[in-house]
């Protein structure tokens, strides 16, 4: 059966909350009910009232007999669209204050002192009334998006599975994905993102992983961190919740490999390697747009077809296997798994303009998957042109590495270097310092588009490969676009 979590038979099997669970869920927060602008009521006289299967955030999105979770922050306050929650159908409000509506919309309130946390403890209640589920939570400085698919194609297969949607990794995404849990689930593959100490922390005392892998220790918001030791000590809360019971998976060729292990061995004794050890890749054949190479997992070696480019793809795929491995997945089903993952969008995909090949690797970007994204437009054939714009939360290190990554592209033997933002120039700089390569710089987004127009019509007698790489808001799918359509 594959991970579809919106099929009719899943949506049957769906949590039912109701007046008394839901304040189960809540005591630490002081949860109690309140029925329009009476005083408090308990729960014996609201539970008639109330019986759900759906908790939202997003009023947007609501429908009749869900229950509205009303969040705060910097530029918002869900408090604030609670009776417009009640007016779409909204049966309750989870609320941090008691909020004033009009007696024709009057529905009951569980007003809690915090509802950010509430919706952290809503989902650990959950996951603890679903003991047959099996989780496995991923994380690591870049891949998880790529990792978590080739996990969804490896277990979706073997049983209803849900998978992380979309971006939805930190402190209110990963609580929001398992509110989407139903009984029909036997494993769910959950992202855990950072961009703050204790946010792994937090999350994972939230979705307690019965498999906990890290892929690796990049600088993707170095800003935040301080340093690498810090991004190290952060993904290692991943680990912080097994025991003997559950299992750790650790990059065995990552620069904090045995720093990682070390951490990881302290909760508990089941410790999977992968790259050197327990799980790795020979007789490496990498591709254009796939990889060829031997799994060897186990006792077991067999060949892989991976439909993804990239040798830091083929790390991912041995990350995917080394959790299904520690599962007691039958290898045979792994191969099929992972030869029938595809990328996510935004994640290396290709298309054609003309005669030229344009690949959108745009989803995100971080020091470390730009340069795995050189390693692949290095493999690329005709000339090799990197659009890059700005990798954002990097704080003091912001010059030093973009600059870095100039040197880093020259060096990978790329034709045409073409930055945009902030901090484009470094770019640009550290390229030139390397020699060889074409770097140019721009302020704007338009032209830049501008002169990569006129270059790729120049191109006639010789096709290009153009990959297009920044972080989530330089939004350079935009350039894709603009390319495609005209």
């Amino acid at each position: 059966m594959t991970a579809d979590n919106n099929s009719s038979s899943q949506s049957q099997g769906l949590y039912v909350w109701q007046a008394d669970n839901l304040l189960a869920a809540t005591a630490t927060l002081a949860g109690r009910w309140q029925y329009g602008q009476s005083v408090p009521t308990s729960s014996v006289q609201a539970s008639s009232e109330i019986s759900s299967k759906r908790i939202t955030t997003d009023t947007r999105t609501i429908k009749a007999g869900d229950i509205f979770l009303a969040l705060s922050g910097d530029n918002f306050d869900g408090h604030d669209y609670v009776e417009v929650a009640a007016q779409k159908g909204a049966i309750a409000a989870i609320v941090s204050r008691p909020i004033k509506v009009s007696a024709a919309h009057a529905i009951p309130q569980l007003i809690v002192s915090d509802t950010r946390l509430a919706l952290g403890q809503l989902a650990a209640y959950r996951r603890q009334q679903h003991q047959e589920l099996t989780v496995i939570a991923i994380t690591g400085s870049s891949g998880k998006t790529t990792c978590k698919e080739m996990l969804g194609s490896i277990f979706g297969r073997l049983a209803p599975t849900l998978i992380t949607r979309g971006n939805l990794n930190n402190d209110l995404g990963v609580p929001m994905m398992l509110l989407e849990l139903s009984d029909h689930h036997r494993y769910a593959i959950l992202e855990l993102g950072a961009n703050h100490i204790g946010e792994i922390a937090y999350t994972t005392e939230i979705v307690r992983p019965d498999v906990a892998c890290i892929l690796n220790i990049g600088t993707a918001h170095l800003g935040e961190f301080g340093s690498r030791d810090g991004i190290c000590q952060t993904k290692a809360e991943i680990y912080h919740t097994l025991s003997d019971a559950q299992i750790a998976i650790v990059p065995d060729k990552d620069d904090y490999a045995n720093q990682l292990r070390r951490i990881a061995e302290q909760h508990t004794t089941h410790v999977i390697g992968f790259g050197n050890t327990d799980v790795s890749a020979s007789h490496l054949d990498v591709e254009p747009e796939r990889s060829e190479f031997k799994l060897h997992i186990g006792r077991h070696v067999h060949d892989i077809n991976l439909p993804l480019a990239g040798e830091h793809n083929v790390n991912n795929a041995l990350a995917a296997a080394a959790c299904a491995y520690a599962l007691n997945v039958d290898s045979k089903d792994i191969v099929i798994g992972l030869e029938n993952s595809r990328p996510a969008k935004g994640r290396l995909n290709s298309q054609l303009l003309g005669m030229h090949r344009l690949i959108d690797d745009t989803y995100n970007a971080n020091p470390h998957s730009v340069r795995a994204a050189a390693k692949v437009l290095a493999a690329q054939t005709g000339t090799q042109v990197m659009v890059l714009g700005d990798i954002a939360e990097l704080g003091d290190a912001a010059v030093s590495e973009h600059q870095s990554l100039g040197r880093t592209i020259a060096a990978a033997g790329i034709d045409v270097l073409l930055c945009v933002g902030e901090y484009a120039k470094y770019s640009v700089t550290g390229a030139n310092e390397v020699g060889g390569i074409h770097a140019y710089s721009f302020d704007d987004k338009s032209s830049l588009l501008q002169y990569l127009q006129s270059y790729l019509q120049e191109q006639q007698a010789q096709p290009c490969t153009v990959l297009f790489k920044g972080s989530r808001s330089m939004e350079m799918e935009t350039l894709i676009n603009t390319l495609v359509e005209e």
